[in-house]
Parts: C-alpha cells; structure tokens; sequence
C-alpha cells in the first residue's frame, strides 16, 4: 500500500502507523527524534459562566430519566498552561512550574496505571498517558510547563488543564488525528483513572477561548459552540477565604437519583429546568452579544441557586464572602452582574462590565478595597477580516512561453458582462466582493512596478481620450482599487508557504482571506465565494477552507480533506489535511459520511485563516522544513487544524484554473458565461 505522510512529521506518523511498523524498527529512534523540533502549545483554564453542577446531575438520569437534561455554558480562560513538547523514545517526563520535582516514568501501562492510581499533579499526567498507551501505538514523551498563569484550586480547573495539555501533546507528536472533541474525551478518562472524580464538563478547556454549551444526558454529552456576537468584560476574583468542594458535592448529590423532601425536589429543579432555562437564555445573550441581559441573568442565577441550595449545605454554600463581593456598594454602579464560580461557595467569583475601561476600574476598586485578586477575562467576538493576501508570484512554467512575454496573473479573461480584464484584477474583484478592506498582492522581485503600473497609473491622456466612456470609467474605477493594494516582493521563490509567510508583518493579528492568484471564482448563487466563506469564518469563528466535490481519479492534482459534517453537505469540522494524494490512501483515509465513493472534498482554492498560520510557516522557515524542496502551506494548515481546529465548506460556485494552457483555454469559455 502506497501512504501519504506529510513530511514534516513524517517520522512520528512511520511509528503510529502499523502497516510500516516494520520500516520503523529499521530506524533508530534517535535518528528519527533529530529530525523533530520542539512544538510549543497552550491550554487554558476553564471558567463555568451557566449552569454549575448540571453536568454530574444530569449524569443521573441514565437512573431516573424524569430529571433534566444538564446544560452548562463554559469557556476557556486567558490565562493557563505553557508547554515546549517533543518526543521521547522509552520515558514520559513532565517539567512543570508548580513543583521543583521532575516527573520520570517508563511508557509502561502498568506503570503508568501505578502512578496514576497515586493522586497529585503527577497521577493526571500518567493517567492520561496510560489510556493513551491503551488506544495507540506511541512512544515516550517531554513536556516541559515553562510557563503557568493560571491561578490552581479556584475552580478553573488547572488539573483539567493538565490532563488536556498531555493528551494534546500525544495527538501533537503523534499525529493521532484526534480532534478538540477527542482530546477532550482521552483527558477525561485520564482524570477519571485517577482518585479525582471531576465534574464531566471540566476538559471543556480543551476547546480554547470560545464559549461552548455542554449538554449533559445520562453517559451521554453533546459539545455545541457558541458564537459570541458581541465582546463580554469579565472580572474573575479569588475571594481569598475557603470552601469544602468535597462536602458541598457529597451534600447535593444526596439529593440524586430520586428526591424524598422538598428540600431536596428543590436542589433537583434547580440543577433542572430552572438552571437549564437560564443557561440557554444565556447562550442566546452571547449570540445577540446582549451584555445587559447576561448579566441580570448571572444575577438570577445566584438568587435561584441560594434558594434552592443553600439549605442543603448552609456551612459551605452560605458563603458569607462571596455574598459581601457582590452586594459590595463601591462596585455595583460598575457592573452588570455577578455569581459565584464552579461548585460555589468561597471560592471564586465572576462579575460582568460593560467595557474594558469599567473592567480595569472594578478590579482596581476589588484589589484595594477588598484585598482580594482579579483576573480579567474577554470574550471577544469573531473579528471582522479586512485583509485578503493573493499570492502571485509563481514563474508560469506550464504556461511558457507565453509567460515569458506576459505575466500568468495578467492574461485576459472576459467576465460575464463581456469585459476584457487581466486575471488578477477578476480575483481582486472577488476579494472586494467579500467586503474586503485592503488586499495585499505578493509578487516576484522585480515585477512590483509591472503590477503597480496597472493598478496605481492611468493610461496617457492620449490613449485615455480614445478610450469610451464606460471604458473611461473602468480606468477609473481600476485606479480607485488600486488605492486598496499593496503589493510585496518574494525575495526568491520558495514555495507557496513561504509567498504567504511574506505577507505576515502586513496582515498583523488579524484573520485573512487567501486567495491563489492563478484561479478565477463563480458563484452559482447571489452570494460571491468569498462572501460564503467569510460567512461560515464569522458563524463558527474559526479558520475555513473553501472546497469542492472532485472524483477520485483527480484528486492527485488538488489538497483534499476529510472531516465530520456540521450542517450535512455543507460545513464539516476537519480532520485531515492531505497534499495532493494517491486515490489508494484517499479511499482508506478520506472518504466522508453519505457521499459517492467516487467523490472526494478537495481544496477550492479561497481560505480565511487566523493569524497563528504564519507561527507554523515560521516554524518550517526557520527550521528548514521543506516538502519537495519547498515551504508549502498544507502542512502547517494541518498544525493550525490541530491547534484551533478548522472548518471546511463545500463552496456554491465553481473554480477555474488558468495555470495550465488547456484549463486556460476552457476558462476563457466558461467563465464569461458564469
């Protein structure tokens, strides 16, 4: 069987694949360990902003199916754990910044089960890494935690935040293709294999910095994204006193399966329908991006768990200090609302402000008045792309020697409206059509004056007066444009990774569009490509690659991805990148659910992606990690997939290649007619 394996990791895909086990074994670990660089990655902490206790309580009903689903709205924090990670060929060691001891232990599965049946900060790791070793073929690993923001035992789940950062470090070096969700499931086994028996939603941390609904039903948990239509101001605060986690569970849980008082039909309808109703409500404020709403909501949702809970356990959940916090006179003109944080109690509390200025202000107003710390927290809606990078600087080698004459992204085409127009400025027009705000072109060295002739000057007022009037005002038009572009030279042509890389001081920290600068682009409805694209980016909040429906003796030719459908036929969460593959590892790796098996997801040719993209291809830069001699981009949209996870989108439109004479030839035809 012929496989593809992405070259940049290469090494570690030959050790977790069984069909070339036996190629492995006749290399030396060591060999194969030099050709890896170190990966750095990032977990938060996680935060419960609705619906605290639901998820163990909603775990009852595979007992007593007349209790509510559990509903919990969660998100990630700005603060967490930072890791150096690479391989290792027999050993697990864990470097962390909370203990001066080093973590050293053979990847053994009943060592590893040992160790973790111990407890402590070291039992998560070696949890995580036995179920790991249990599902996988792998090896040893190093993580190095340099670095810790995250406040631990405040109820933002730092030991979380371990078990996810060793299942993320595994997935990273041994590219086990699990996705946010997997990670998520392979940290909570690792913690339940532990004597810790956290809440179900607490690896919810895995998903980063976006909100996320976790839906509670029995064994069963659903994972739903939240889009965050406006931007929220937290102020997190460790109410410095103390609380027993372990007596405010033991007390409510005997509330569960079946409840023999009101007391406790109370604590059941309030971990219910009451709390579910105020969690979706909620989720629909952070959509609307309704701040106010948001926080009167957090403000009843502290009313209704005192009523109902509190009796249940007055020595802890009375919680004299968190109650002084939020009835504190010098804050309440500033905020919006407040609650108590994870399992309640004096352990940490949340507040909501309208706007930085007012966050900065209350925490100042906490610190000095209260003694107490604060940590800020923002949930940030998508951010709008402005900015869209076309590559155009490749040599046209397939279309010599017309190109030694013309450049490729300057030859004609005539759009649907019967105007003669060069390539470049069709694709700049699809890039405006988005509502794109400035574009950057990236050229060879040298051609930048051939493109800005076009773009930034008119024609001589000889050839300016013969031209029509409408002719006159597309010149016009064409300058007007112009005054959106910039354009960058290539220093010298590395590969289509390295094209984009030129572009990152220009695009900063803000998403992009990408275009390639030798495809044209029709939509099949009202709606350009591009503006179907920077939809889904702004629904989902994550990268999107745009793709299209090829059959399978194509697919050589084209990037394809697999992944799992979102919206069927349409959104998918990606699973795989894959450059350019044969159709025997397609038809064993990349088929999708309820499609031909003829049919495969190929790139389109437009994607939006996040700025952490030029981290990767720095990475490669840097190192010097080439694919057939060049930086290519695939790979590293493989890394980000991983990292932020990505969505695909099977574009209503078509694409029409001119890098090749006969795809050219047929889009002169086609597209005039689109």
């Amino acid at each position: 069987m012929q496989l593809y394996i992405p070259a940049w990791h290469t090494a570690i895909f030959l050790m977790a694949t069984a069909s070339t086990f036996v190629y492995f074994l006749n290399l030396s670990f060591s060999t194969i360990i030099e050709r890896l660089q170190t990966m750095k990655i990032f977990v938060p902490g996680r935060i419960c902003l609705f619906g605290e206790h639901t998820d163990w309580a909603g775990g009852y009903r595979r007992i007593n199916g007349a209790l509510e689903k559990g509903y919990t709205l969660i998100t990630g924090t700005n603060q967490g754990l930072y890791a150096e990670i690479k391989a290792h060929p027999s050993k697990l060691i864990f470097k962390t910044t909370l203990t001066d001891q080093v973590f050293e232990i053979p990847m053994n599965r009943e060592a590893l089960l040992e160790e973790a049946q111990k407890g402590g900060i070291f039992s998560y790791v070696a949890g995580v890494a036995y179920q790991v070793l249990t599902h996988y073929r792998v090896h040893g690993l190093e993580i190095n935690n340099y670095r810790t923001d995250l406040p631990v035992k405040k109820g933002l789940s730092s030991s979380a935040a371990t078990t996810v950062l060793v299942a993320r470090a595994f997935n990273r070096i041994y590219d086990l293709k699990m996705t946010i969700r997997g990670e998520m499931e392979f940290a909570y086994l690792g913690e339940i294999t532990t004597p810790s028996r956290c809440g179900r939603m607490d690896q919810g941390c895995a998903y980063g910095d976006r909100p996320i609904l976790m839906t509670f039903d029995g064994d069963r948990v659903d994972v739903e994204e939240v889009a965050v239509g406006g931007d929220f101001y937290f102020v997190i605060i460790d109410l410095c006193a103390g609380k027993d986690t372990k007596e405010i569970l033991s007390k409510l849980n005997k509330c569960y399966p079946f409840a023999d008082n009101d007391m406790q039909r109370a604590v059941q309808d309030y971990l219910g329908k009451i709390s579910a109703s105020i969690t979706r409500r909620a989720v629909e404020a952070i959509k609307k991006g309704d701040a106010v709403t948001l926080g009167k909501l957090m403000t009843q949702s502290q009313a209704e768990f005192d009523k109902a809970c509190m009796p249940v356990c007055p020595s802890q959940l009375t919680s004299p200090v968190l109650h002084k916090l939020l009835s504190w006179p010098s804050i309440q003109p500033h905020i919006l609302g407040g609650k108590g944080v994870g399992s309640q109690g004096d352990g940490t509390a949340q507040l909501l402000v309208k706007d930085r200025q007012t966050q900065e202000k209350v925490i100042k107003i906490i610190e000095s008045e209260l003694h107490m710390q604060c940590l800020s927290l923002v949930l940030s809606s998508a951010k709008k792309v402005r900015k869209a990078v076309i590559p155009a600087a490749g040599f046209g080698t397939r279309l010599f020697p017309a190109t030694k004459a013309v450049k490729k992204e300057l030859f004609p085409i005539i759009d649907k409206d019967g105007i003669a127009k060069p390539v470049i400025q069709a694709i700049v027009e699809e890039a405006l059509s988005g509502d794109i705000e400035e574009i950057c072109v990236i050229v060879q060295k040298g051609d930048r004056e051939l493109f800005e002739d076009f773009f930034h000057t008119p024609p001589p007022v000889e050839h300016f007066a013969k031209l029509s009037k409408e002719a006159q005002k597309i010149s016009d038009y064409i300058i007007e444009i112009g005054h959106k572009i910039t354009f960058i030279e290539q220093q010298s042509q590395n590969g289509f990774g390295d094209a984009v890389y030129c572009a990152k001081q220009w695009v900063g920290n803000e998403p992009f569009l990408l275009m390639l600068g030798d495809h044209l682009y029709a939509s099949d409805t009202d709606t350009s490509c591009a503006r179907q694209l920077l939809d889904i980016y702004e629904k989902y909040g994550r990268s999107v690659v745009g793709l299209k429906l090829t059959p399978a003796e194509l697919i050589r030719h084209f990037g394809t991805v697999t992944g799992t459908w979102v919206e069927e036929q349409s959104v998918m969460a990606i699973t795989e990148f894959a450059e350019k593959p044969d159709a025997v590892y397609a038809a064993e790796h990349l088929r999708m659910e309820n499609m031909p098996d003829d049919q495969y997801c190929t790139v389109f040719g437009q994607y939006v992606l996040s700025p952490r993209i030029f981290d990767f291809l720095e990475e490669n830069i840097t190192s010097n990690i080439r694919e057939k001699g060049e930086f290519q981009l695939t790979s590293c949209l493989d890394r980000l997939r991983l990292e932020e996870g990505f969505m695909g989108y099977l574009v209503q439109g078509r694409r029409f290649d001119i890098g090749l004479p006969l795809a050219y030839l047929q889009s002169l035809g086609e597209f005039a007619v689109k």
